[in-house]
């Protein structure tokens, strides 16, 4: 039983789509380089108007090639008749006889053949040139189309309601481009952004460098495409309003396709004002439309930039990568010498282990019908240190230890804290009695008094200031500075001399014991 014929494929029967798909047969040859810098050659000629090539000419146009960018093959070293021929076999090239070249018999007799471009074989090269040129890291958002797509769809509504056929047609053209602009544009943003998202070979400097700006610029295309959302939406039904089937076969009579049927031409444009009105204004309000989902997909590539900066944050905080971490772990795991070892790795890095299981009784079995399985069963309450230790509260442990006050230890420290202080305040007493004269010199316990009144002092200072008198008191002491610009005052310790620039120093008997503070009034 013979097979049956299958329909035709993107307009074209199984015999020119084959035709097609070998016109890129040259990409993946294994003298591909060649053969791209071959081509590039017959499309700088094609640039001079020099449409057809004979091999000498070829030869010169790629030596030219050759002398200006040193990636260019040598064309002495490459057999140009066997390349030619394959891009003929291909489709790309066309070859035809040209007699007119030859001056003699025998060169008359020999192969004259001149070259070039098949139609489909130029449009396959600027394929693969745009592939090659194309910068997948140059995508942008436009948040300035949206106001054209208003003013275009305004001006639609005009023309449609006036009945000119050929300004609805360049209308509805240019709302058509700009919309399969607006999505292209978007998917590749977002799609960059997801790569960059995934990618570990980030440069921190260059996208903290960039950050702001990219946060910048996805505010403000979500702000315009909010702003204009509910009026592109409106302008929409305005154009709907002045005849839908009349715009469509105005754009469709305007239409110059020759090999369209007047019936495909009204489809085409008809499947495009769909495309458009999902974009904008779907039929159903509960429906989400192309432009609330570019919104929504805007939002979310915000918190993506957000995450991708806190992780490159929190990489350069630790001085290393996770990456690297990452790669250093597994040539660890690469290097143990047994799989016990490398297991021990697995459970120290990880932490897992084999789950810990408990069993608790509940405290009334019989309100439970046996029937029931575990799914369907109330749940019991496990304590948290049965869960963790594996033990039920207080299993094991008995009652619970004496608790040790240590009031001996205590006794004692507050013993010292009391002679400590007696030891000061009797200082104190000398000090306030025999003052700070040149002539007396202070032990230990009344230089630590002085130096106390003196931090008191100082730490009472307003704002630096030193023109100021200040005073302290305490262990029944009082302390004065008086500012003395140019002059300082001595001190006498046992540990040395105690020089205090600029202040006169004065200490006398205080009235009371209390610790105080204050500033003398000037």
């Amino acid at each position: 039983m013979a097979a049956a014929a299958s329909g035709p494929t993107f307009g074209l029967d199984e015999f020119g789509l084959d035709d097609r798909m070998r016109l890129f047969g040259y990409v993946t040859a294994d003298n591909r380089f060649a053969y791209l810098w071959l081509l590039r050659a017959f499309d700088a000629a094609r640039s001079s108007y020099q449409v057809v090539l004979h091999t000498a000419e070829v030869a010169a146009a790629l030596d030219a090639l050759h002398r200006s960018n040193p990636d260019c093959p040598d064309p002495a070293q490459l057999e140009l008749p066997r390349l030619l021929d394959a891009l003929v076999e291909w489709g790309v090239l066309d070859r035809s006889q040209d007699g007119t070249r030859a001056t003699t018999l025998a060169e008359y007799r020999n192969r004259h053949s001149v070259y070039q471009f098949t139609e489909a074989g130029y449009r396959a090269h600027r394929a693969v040139e745009a592939v090659l040129s194309a910068t997948m890291d140059d995508a942008t958002l436009s948040r300035l189309v949206f106001a054209d797509l208003l003013a275009d769809l305004k001006a639609l509504a005009v023309a449609n309601d006036a009945g000119d056929a050929e300004e609805v047609y360049r209308k509805f053209n240019r709302l058509d481009r700009a919309l399969a602009d607006i999505a292209e544009r978007a998917a590749r943003f977002y799609h960059m952004l997801g790569d960059l998202g995934r990618t570990n070979d980030v440069r921190p400097e260059a996208f903290l460098a960039h950050k702001d700006a990219l946060l910048a610029h996805l505010r403000d295309f979500h702000d315009e495409l909010q702003r204009y959302t509910p009026r592109l939406r409106e302008a929409v039904h305005e154009v709907e309003a002045t005849g839908l089937e009349r715009l469509v076969e105005a754009a469709a009579e305007a239409d110059e396709r020759l090999f369209h049927t007047p019936v495909e031409r009204l489809e085409d444009w008809r499947r495009r004002w769909r495309g458009l009105r999902s974009w904008l204004a779907p039929p159903s309000p509960e429906q989400s439309s192309e432009a609330d989902r570019l919104g929504d997909a805007t939002i979310a590539a915000i918190g993506d930039v957000l995450a991708l900066l806190r992780r490159v944050t929190e990489a350069r905080r630790g001085g290393v990568s996770r990456e690297s971490q990452l790669r250093h772990l597994a040539a660890w795991f690469t290097q143990v010498a047994t799989q016990e070892a490398a297991h021990a790795l697995f459970d120290v890095v990880f932490g897992l282990g084999a789950p810990r299981h408990v069993g608790v009784a509940h405290p009334d079995p019989e309100a439970i019908a046996s029937r029931l399985s575990w799914w369907e069963a109330p749940a019991v309450e496990l304590s948290r240190t049965l869960v963790a230790t594996g033990r039920a509260p207080g299993q094991g442990r008995g009652r619970p230890a004496r608790l040790d006050r240590g009031d001996d230890r205590r006794h004692r420290l507050r013993g010292d804290q009391l002679a400590r202080e007696r030891r000061l305040t009797d200082a104190a007493a000398v000090l306030a009695a025999d003052g700070v004269t040149t002539g007396h010199r202070l032990d230990e316990p009344q230089a630590q008094v002085l130096l106390r009144l003196l931090d008191i002092a100082l730490a009472a200072r307003v704002g630096g200031a030193a023109a100021v008198p200040l005073a302290a008191a305490a262990h029944g002491v009082r302390l004065t500075l008086t500012p003395t610009p140019g002059r300082f005052s001595t001190v006498s310790t046992a540990a040395g001399q105690l020089h205090l620039d600029g202040y006169e120093l004065t200490v006398t008997a205080a009235q009371h014991t209390a610790v105080r503070r204050e500033l003398v009034p000037a």
